[in-house]
């Protein structure tokens, strides 16, 4: 349907914007946004080549940053817990797996938005389980992005250092996890017509979103982002039929 065709391109280039202008988000702006338009067996293949796409872009500005230490045990933590998000994705039925992304949307923006000071985490055990986490999420929802940020908060990470292993660790993990889609027979011929019809309007965000980036507060501009964060988990957890 046009109407639909229009409006995923529409959330692909505010998904993709919101990404280029504050370093990560884009799957939890698309995804539930995409769920509610495509399904989510559609949703979860699209925004994962669209997060591809998108950590390669953008780390080819920032590589230098990258903290390579956490950004590779991240990246090898994600692929243990991988298979565990596809056996959801395939055996979990469907309003179970939207329900668990609305609660997981829901409570990763109530954590950014109250923003508690937290102690410094001195053990990078923890890195192993963050990373668990995200390839799970990321498998399931195309959502690896909140346990890493958590974890990455509790390093007091400084802000360019942050950007840019967020980077390090999505494009590895999100090559990974578009291989488990296609594994798992989720590729299509629509996806890809989708995803090469939302390419120009991703690159197009991503200008938009960096010309911004030096313009704005970044601080204001999360904070509206976690707010329509909280509002889009609550659409999961209440569809409207």
């Amino acid at each position: 349907m046009p109407q639909t065709f229009i409006l995923v391109l529409c959330v692909v280039f505010f998904s993709s914007f919101a990404r280029s202008a504050v370093g990560f988000g884009n799957a939890l702006v698309a995804m539930p946004l995409l769920t509610l338009l495509l399904g989510i067996r559609m949703a979860t293949p699209l925004v994962g080549l669209l997060a591809v796409a998108l950590s390669a872009v953008i780390l080819l500005g920032s590589w230098r940053e990258v903290d390579l230490s956490s950004a590779w045990r991240l990246v090898i933590a994600s692929f243990v817990g991988m298979p565990l998000g596809l056996w959801m994705l395939q055996n979990v039925p469907a309003q179970v797996v939207t329900g668990g992304l609305g609660l997981l949307l829901i409570g990763f923006g109530i954590y950014s938005l109250l923003r508690p000071v937290l102690p410094m985490l001195q053990q990078t055990q923890w890195v192993y389980l963050a990373g668990g986490l995200a390839g799970a999420l990321g498998a399931a929802y195309n959502t690896n992005g909140p346990p890493v940020v958590i974890y990455g908060a509790l390093r007091h990470w400084s802000p360019t250092r942050f950007r840019a292993t967020l980077q390090g660790f999505f494009l590895p993990s999100t090559l990974a996890i578009s291989g488990g889609h296609a594994l798992s027979g989720l590729w299509n011929q629509e996806v890809f017509v989708l995803f090469g019809a939302s390419l120009p309007v991703m690159l197009a965000a991503i200008y938009v979103g960096g010309w911004v980036n030096h313009r704005i507060e970044p601080e204001r501009f999360l904070r509206l982002l976690y707010v329509i964060v909280i509002g889009l988990g609550v659409l999961l957890l209440f569809p409207q039929n």
